[in-house]
């Protein structure tokens, strides 16, 4: 067992640094050492299931949404603990975002969110962590659905939580709950992103110190992404790209799968008669036909 833990603890960097390639050919090996030594030892179970929640999540993030749920419901099978299932239940309520399946997140969240919410004044960070994420899933899918008194109900709520954990919770070992009030404030302004409030975007970011957080996709990139589209809407498109280049830097792997980063780009480029060099060479690299 100490083989398969040691291996994935050491592939960490990957993972939190978008590195697609390089786990493509990491994974299979190690998820075919995960199975075999459940095989002789049923207590390697919990071991599999955070593989198998990395790999849902690695799926999801390359839109592979077919195998992404067959990781997620193979890893919620072998989780160990409640908190284990939660994390994983967090990622699948991604995977379903993606999907545009609201009504199943918004259901699967909230239920979530009841059954693992905790008394506050004596929780523990990583539960804080479960139940603050279960409602910032239920928020961002009824901002969708076009319920937003459910949505502002729901991230009052995460923010309760993450005020009760006092600042961003990062674990090393498991980039996945981060958890804290500026992962509430970047969810804000996604849901004013949604509803169509880029003044407000704006505004919020003011205050979200990006350049101290680390450029995980779960995170930072997303919101910057949400900056990057208010300043478009906003006619700012020399904003909205330096900020499309900034992501591109410390994420190149992680732009290339965004659909949403195309779309963006394509509104800053679509009227105009000429492009730039730069603005080529972005478009070829997220593959954006111009």
């Amino acid at each position: 067992m100490e083989g398969v833990r040691s291996v994935l603890a050491a592939s960490m960097p990957l993972w939190k640094n978008d590195h697609y390639s390089e786990l493509a050919a990491v994974l299979p090996p190690l998820l075919r050492d995960a199975d075999a030594l459940v095989d002789v030892d049923r207590s390697a179970r919990g071991l599999r299931s955070r593989l198998l929640h990395l790999t849902g999540w690695l799926l999801t993030q390359t839109r592979q949404y077919e195998a992404a749920e067959t990781a997620l419901r193979r890893g919620l099978d072998d989780a160990d603990n409640p908190l284990e299932a939660a994390a994983i239940v967090n990622t699948h309520c991604w995977l379903l975002l993606r999907q545009g399946e609201l009504e199943q997140t918004r259901q699967m969240a909230s239920r979530w969110a009841d059954d693992v919410e905790p008394r506050v004044s004596r929780a523990t960070p990583n539960e804080l962590s479960a139940w603050g994420w279960m409602l910032l899933r239920t928020s961002a899918a009824a901002a969708r659905d076009n319920r937003p008194g459910e949505a502002e109900d729901a991230i009052r709520l995460a923010r309760a939580a993450a005020v009760a954990m006092g600042r961003e919770m990062a674990p090393a070992e498991d980039f996945l709950r981060t958890f804290g009030p500026v992962t509430v404030a970047m969810k804000r302004a996604e849901n004013a992103m949604i509803e169509d409030r880029p003044d407000k975007v704006l505004q919020l970011s003011q205050h979200i110190p990006t350049a101290g957080l680390l450029p995980t996709s779960n995170n930072r990139n997303r919101h910057m992404l949400d900056v990057a589209d208010a300043h478009r809407r906003s006619r700012e498109y020399g904003e909205a790209f330096e900020i499309l280049q900034q992501i591109r830097r410390d994420s190149p792997e992680w732009i290339v799968n965004q659909r949403y980063a195309r779309d963006i780009l394509q509104g800053i480029i679509g009227k105009r008669r000429t492009l730039t060099a730069d603005m080529r060479d972005m478009a070829d690299f997220v593959r954006l036909e111009y």
